[in-house]
């Protein structure tokens, strides 16, 4: 045969140790994408176990997406994504609409999820992080994060970063140290659903600003500080959500003068700054005035509940620790533990990359099928947006497709104002695999250059 899994340094029933070893191989790339496996009737002779064991052994790791049953031709490698079947509604049949990372097979997460649990045991025991900490993450956890971020942020201090349960906490309290009911925030008028709710509850009030085919524009940018005098601006300059724009260097730096001539704040959303790591930040243009949010969300799991917030000093490091722990009293100890173990090992980077060179697969995938179709991407984003012609108004557009089977998100969730381009957004590492993607993408291309009546489900 030409694979044989080792069970022996495995743990547990037999037919998870199978399964362990074969996710082990797939990451070692002693198995390959596409390399068909034994049967299982082979697999149990060959390691002397019965057939059920072997069955229930691929079952596993199909469920897990290691493996990819093919009728009258046999069991193989997943030829892309470890990413489970989501718990959607039953009129959907692809969910384009979370903008969530890939999970490829060579990220690996379910064992590395379960070594780096076993490291953690091994080192401490689960008990030490099962009780109330300090607010914001140990000082040991903040000096592993603050090397971590250093490449791509050079004024990242251990003493002003503060550890949130995610990026959404880390925005909210930011908002509610910064502002009082009925001041105005800046935002590009396309922006992250998660501050405008954060904005709704707070009682702020959200000012879109014009974007281009490039991002923001700081002459708008300018001329909305100059008219509105904002407490806050709020921007995503890499990869943004929705649009996919990346600012340039130049657009960086005036953004840069502007709110330091202003006086406003900066926070600057980098959920999607690990997938293109050359890219300077602003806050390190403007680090007196800037809380500099990086996510594990979009480069890792949404799952993983940490976000690293950098701020301005240290007066402002004790009110956010101490809005932290008003409001959630701390992030998830043993998440953020994990987490710093694969940061220090290096394992964070390795799942980093997997996830990166997956999008960009992905993304290659949507250039040839949307071909001649105006949409903005870039090369390593989790998403695209797909402008409307004319005829298609968004909601009718939304609902034409959901009535063959698929979700996407349309203007309206992200607009701030009323002068932002139709479009969609479709979230390419929300799908199971390159193939449910292909189907969703011809079902776009299809719906948008054909009239309605004659789209085919595909």
């Amino acid at each position: 045969m030409d694979w044989l899994p080792t069970i022996g340094e495995w743990q547990g029933p037999i037919y998870l140790r199978i399964v362990d070893a074969l996710s082990a191989d797939i990451n070692s790339r002693r198995l390959n994408r596409g390399q068909q496996l034994p049967t299982h009737r082979a697999l149990a002779q060959a390691l002397g176990v019965d057939l059920t064991t072997v069955t229930r052994a691929y079952g596993e790791a199909r469920r897990r997406g290691l493996v990819e049953a093919r009728v009258g031709q046999g069991t193989f490698v997943s030829e892309t994504t470890a990413r489970q079947a989501a718990d959607i509604p039953v009129q959907v049949k692809i969910d384009l609409s979370m903008n969530v990372p890939p999970q490829p097979v060579e990220a690996n997460l379910d064992l590395r999820i379960a070594q780096g649990l076993a490291a953690i045991r091994s080192e401490a025991s689960f008990s030490a992080y099962l009780n109330y900490a300090r607010a914001g993450g140990s000082d040991d956890e903040r000096e592993v994060a603050a090397q971590w971020l250093r490449p791509r942020l050079t004024t990242a201090a251990p003493e002003r970063l503060v550890i949130y349960p995610g990026t959404q906490a880390a925005l909210f309290n930011t908002l509610l140290a910064l502002t009082s009911p009925g001041d105005v925030v800046l935002t590009e008028n396309l922006t992250f659903p998660g501050i405008k709710a954060a904005a709704s509850r707070l009682g702020v009030r959200l000012v879109g600003v014009e974007m281009d085919r490039d991002g923001v524009l700081p002459d708008a940018l300018a001329a909305a500080c100059r008219q509105h005098q904002p407490k806050v601006i709020y921007l995503i300059p890499t990869l943004h959500n929705p649009s996919t724009t990346t600012l340039s260097p130049a657009r960086r730096r005036a953004i840069a003068d502007i709110v330091r001539q202003y006086g406003s704040w900066l926070i600057e959303d980098d959920a999607y700054g690990f997938l293109e790591p050359s890219v300077q930040p602003i806050a390190d243009l403007v680090p007196e005035r800037t809380y500099f949010a990086a996510s594990m969300s979009k480069c890792i799991a949404p799952a993983l509940r940490a976000s690293y917030l950098l701020v301005p000093d240290l007066a402002a490091e004790q009110v956010m620790r101490n809005n932290l722990q008003a409001t959630m009293q701390m992030p998830p100890l043993l998440m953020v533990a994990l987490l710093t173990h694969w940061i220090r090992t290096g394992v964070a980077d390795q799942i980093i990359q997997a996830i990166r060179n997956e999008a960009i697969g992905r993304q290659q995938l949507a250039t040839r099928m949307l071909q001649g179709l105006p949409f903005a991407a870039r090369p390593a984003g989790h998403h695209l947006w797909l402008a409307l012609p004319r005829q298609w108004h968004g909601a009718e557009f939304l609902a034409d497709v959901l009535r063959h089977g698929l979700a996407v998100v349309g203007r309206d969730a992200f607009a701030v104002g009323d002068n932002a381009a139709q479009g969609v957004r479709v979230s390419l590492g929300a799908a199971r695999n390159r193939a449910e993607l292909a189907q969703a993408l011809q079902l776009l291309a299809n719906t948008l250059r054909a009239p309605p009546s004659d789209i085919q489900i595909v």
